[in-house]
């Protein structure tokens, strides 16, 4: 009969494509790890990778073993998901993929309330970009993702904790006097930097500004917010900045000014994203709630 621990095993070389690197991932010898592959095989009749003394490929039947193999996986943690929801909340560890633009902004302001309440929770944080979280989320292979809306998400359902606006930040000597806000119509788009192509806060900055189709001329491209709060300090353009990251990139910066972009919002929507199966959705809306209590006690722009 096949085996959960040969499944896992499976699944671990998988992702790494190397039995050795598998087996330590797994905590067994390499050894047992290829011993259990062998068996697996042979009651399944078919060879499930290819091997030799450089690389392992997963063979096309493989590959249709694998996608099941996943599928028993998740219905199997969803099951002990289960056999444990009646107890307290937050006892079971929890994993959660942040974006880049969201993770060094969000996390500050929420996770020490969620410490302060949950003392024993443990919470582990992944940071990769929307795509990967996506997929992560679909396999379960993460608990939920924080993901900036609009955003495909298809299949999966998101629980909306924050709803903010851009604003144009720009050097205080570049700035029009006494102005407290600013439409897209006014803006100089050819000074305009923004984050480099495949990042959604991107996307959503241009599209806050009705500028999707609308082809920018600069000649630096950055994948950091704090890198564009520099440039625009050094008089070199300006930028868009979401409303959470304001306060930690203008902290320091006296030589910079934020004004409120003038357009219909929200201008982007921050949620946390799950499978519509996920058995701990009570947990999540918690967390959904202190979220939102700790970015509206926080980000507050009177």
């Amino acid at each position: 009969m096949i085996s959960l621990k040969q499944l896992h095993y499976a699944l671990a070389i998988e992702k790494t494509l190397h039995f050795k690197k598998a087996a330590e991932a797994c905590n067994v010898s390499q050894s047992a790890l290829s011993t259990a592959i062998t068996e697996l095989e042979k009651q399944l009749g078919v060879a499930v990778f290819e091997r030799n003394n450089k690389q392992v490929l997963v063979t096309n039947d493989g590959q249709l073993i694998l996608n099941k193999a996943k599928q028993v996986k998740l219905e199997l943690d969803e099951l002990l998901h289960i056999a444990q929801s009646n107890k307290k909340p937050f006892v079971s560890p929890m994993t959660i993929g942040v974006i880049p633009t969201i993770g060094p902004y969000l996390l500050p302001k929420v996770l020490p309330e969620v410490r302060k309440q949950y003392p024993n929770f443990k919470l582990k944080i992944i940071e990769e970009q929307s795509h990967v979280l996506v997929e992560k989320v679909r396999i379960g292979e993460i608990d939920a993702a924080v993901l900036a809306l609009p955003y495909p998400i298809e299949g999966l359902m998101s629980f909306d904790f924050w709803h903010e606006d851009f604003y144009w930040v720009c050097h205080k000597d570049e700035c029009p006097d006494k102005v407290q806000e600013i439409s897209s119509d006014e803006l100089e788009i050819d000074k305009l930097m923004l984050l480099k192509d495949g990042h959604c806060l991107k996307e959503h900055a241009l599209a806050a500004c009705s500028l999707q189709n609308k082809k920018q001329d600069t000649d630096f491209d950055s994948a950091s917010l704090h890198t564009l709060i520099q440039m625009v300090a050094g008089k070199l353009g300006t930028t868009l900045v979401p409303q959470m990251a304001l306060d930690q990139l203008t902290y320091n910066e006296s030589e910079i000014r934020a004004i409120h972009l003038n357009e219909p919002g929200p201008h982007r929507t921050i949620a946390l994203v799950i499978r519509p199966n996920y058995v701990r959705t009570n947990e999540l809306t918690m967390l959904q709630d202190i979220f939102t209590e700790q970015l509206t006690n926080k980000c507050s722009l009177a």
